[in-house]
C-alpha cells in the first residue's frame, strides 16, 4: 500500500464548502485516500487543523464539528513525533532551506513511510528524501 501524508491546508479546504473548487478537489482527495486507506497525518496536522477550521476558515466549523472531523481522521495512521523527529526536522529544515513547520511534515511523512505529501505550501514537484511534494490544485 502507498502511503499519502495530507497536510493541514488540503483538509482545511477538503471541510470548508466556501473553498470553491479548492474544496471539491480537496474533498475528493481525502475520500479517495480514506477510501484506499493510504491517508496518513500528524499531531501536528491535527492540531493546525482545529484551530484554524474553528477559527480561521471562511466557514468556521463549531468546535464540535472540528472535533468530529478529527475523531475520523485519527482512523487514519498518525505520526505522534518524539523529541529526535524535532531533532531530525531542524536539520531537514537547514539543509533545504524551509521552514521548520513545514520540514517537520516532511520529517512525520518519511517518517511514516509516505511516498507523496499533499500540500499547497511547498513546491509541487519537490523531492525530499523519498518524499514527493504534490500540490492536488495543479493536477
Amino acid at each position: 500500500m502507498i502511503r499519502a501524508f495530507v497536510d493541514t491546508n488540503v483538509l482545511l479546504y477538503a471541510y470548508d464548502p466556501s473553498a470553491g473548487d479548492r474544496h471539491v478537489i480537496a474533498a475528493d482527495l481525502v475520500e479517495e485516500l480514506a477510501l484506499a486507506r493510504c491517508g496518513v497525518v500528524s499531531v501536528q496536522v491535527l492540531q493546525e487543523f482545529y484551530v484554524n477550521a474553528v477559527s480561521k476558515i471562511a466557514t468556521p466549523l463549531t468546535p464540535e464539528q472540528a472535533q468530529a472531523r478529527i475523531r475520523a481522521l485519527s482512523l487514519w495512521p498518525v505520526h505522534s513525533p518524539m523529541a529526535d523527529d524535532v531533532l531530525a526536522a531542524a536539520q531537514l529544515a537547514r539543509g533545504h532551506q524551509v521552514s521548520f513547520w513545514d520540514a517537520m511534515i516532511l520529517h512525520s511523512a518519511a517518517a511514516m513511510g509516505c511516498q507523496t505529501l499533499w500540500t499547497e505550501d511547498l513546491n509541487s514537484t519537490q523531492r525530499v528524501g523519498s518524499v514527493t511534494v504534490r500540490n492536488p490544485f495543479d493536477r
